[in-house]
């Protein structure tokens, strides 16, 4: 049994702050990880964090699988986008180091970079935004796919929730685990999801920035519509 077995019909929760957001004050690796140890406490079954000082203090915090990554250089592949990088956070702790496995073109080749997480003992889940990436990627070595991607690269649509379609392909025609990611925010979302064959789903924003959830309530404030211009929604 590995920790990919541990995730399976469970919810992840990402604890990072907002990646446009300098200024967010959730940006501390302490803090996050005390959002980590509360989200496990009601009842995640996994934590994803970015950067390998987060990493390290979320996987002191909790007791649950942790996806690693590490969101860095001017793109377009930030998420772990050399094999020192995927090194990085394999020693910071985290059992899974997600990599970003689209096409577009990227510093390390992605083989290369799922070699090194390999090296140190940690696993390998390919964030994808087509079915073709996802195939690619399993070839290349990923212990699993997730479908964070879609709708943030030129070969794949915007949706306004979440890729199911993309999910469900993915699940049905791939033989590793497949996570749900991107723009889960409800019950429903992921009620959808488990039954279109996720593994595991992944939900950030809509628990845990508190950035991203005031925003989205004060638009309706009249305060907030008058300062701006706008028409409560």
């Amino acid at each position: 049994m590995n920790v990919l077995d541990t995730l399976r019909g469970g919810l992840v929760v990402s604890c990072q702050p907002l990646p446009d957001e300098p200024a967010d004050p959730m940006r501390d690796a302490s803090v996050q990880a005390r959002v980590a140890a509360a989200a496990v406490l009601g009842g995640a079954a996994g934590i994803r964090a970015n950067a390998p000082d987060h990493i390290a203090a979320v996987r002191a915090a909790v007791d649950v699988p942790v996806i690693g990554l590490w969101k860095d250089g001017p793109g377009p592949v930030t998420i772990t986008p050399t094999s020192t990088h995927a090194r990085a956070v394999a020693q910071a702790g985290a059992h899974l180091v997600a990599i970003d496995a689209t096409d577009r073109p990227r510093p390390t080749p992605f083989p290369a970079v799922v070699a090194a997480a390999h090296a140190v003992g940690a696993l390998v889940l390919a964030d994808v935004s087509t079915e073709a990436e996802g195939h690619a990627a399993v070839d290349a070595g990923a212990d699993a796919v997730a479908t964070t991607l879609s709708g943030y690269t030129p070969h794949s649509p915007k949706t306004q929730g979440p890729d199911l379609g993309l999910l469900e392909r993915l699940a049905t025609r791939l033989a590793v685990p497949v996570l749900a990611e991107g723009r889960y925010r409800t019950q429903d979302d992921l009620r959808r999801a488990y039954a279109a064959g996720a593994h595991a789903v992944v939900v950030g924003n809509a628990i845990t920035s508190p950035l991203y959830l005031t925003r989205e309530l004060a638009r309706t404030a009249p305060a907030h519509a008058d300062a701006n211009g706008e028409h409560p929604r």
